[in-house]
């Protein structure tokens, strides 16, 4: 990471942490009062290959007492409707302004992999993480809806663990690479703003006309 980038990320995790701090509140107060405690959910994460993190989310699912991978169909049941609402918005994603401002991520980059994955490539991951992981990025934008389509059928673990491994990591792992290759300020700022618009509710008439499009 350059000087540059780490000095954005930190200016941005302050500014962007003061301006939001009512809607962090007003989320962490939601699920509180709706869900229980607790309020945020924690995961071991890596920055690199053997180096951990503990990634911060608003939790968005029921408790449970193991829970290992990805979540694909088998933990459908297990999101609240609360977190069927932040995970819409990508709000229960706000609390990683604290891993973005302690350098564990860049607001731009892969996205943190758990360590079985690593464990599992580690020559893969330790090209991908290369650079930063991050709050949204390449593979995030142009995957993220095909990866959901692939996992939600799955109805066990085991199921979606195999249909992860073999069809969402080299796809996802191969945007990773092209960031890394290509990755500036100019194109960080880009990936960005097109996850807020992305995001951003669509006008009855532009929806229609975006449906009638793809028929």
């Amino acid at each position: 990471m350059t000087p540059a980038k780490r000095l954005f990320d930190i200016l941005a995790a302050i500014g962007l942490g003061v301006v939001l701090a009512p809607l962090i509140l007003s989320v962490a107060v939601v699920v509180r009062l709706r869900d229980g405690a607790p309020v945020i959910y924690r995961s071991e994460r890596m920055r690199a290959p053997g180096r951990p993190f503990t990634l911060w989310k608003f939790r968005t699912m029921t408790v449970a007492a193991t829970d290992s991978g990805v979540s694909g169909g088998d933990k459908a049941a297990r999101i609240t409707p609360t977190g069927q609402v932040l995970r819409r918005w990508r709000l229960d994603e706000l609390p990683q302004l604290w891993n973005v401002l302690r350098g564990d991520m860049s607001f731009v980059g892969p996205r943190p992999p758990l360590r079985r994955y690593v464990d599992a490539f580690p020559e893969l991951y330790a090209e991908v993480l290369r650079a930063r992981p991050g709050i949204t990025g390449l593979a995030t934008l142009v995957y993220h809806a095909e990866e959901e389509r692939l996992l939600a059928p799955c109805r066990t673990a085991a199921q979606t663990e195999q249909v992860y491994i073999r069809r969402c990591v080299p796809r996802k792992a191969r945007l990773d690479r092209i960031y890394s290759a290509r990755r500036n300020l100019g194109l960080d700022l880009w990936l960005m703003f097109a996850t807020v618009i992305r995001r951003l509710p669509v006008a009855p008439g532009r929806r229609s006309r975006r449906r009638n499009a793809h028929r």
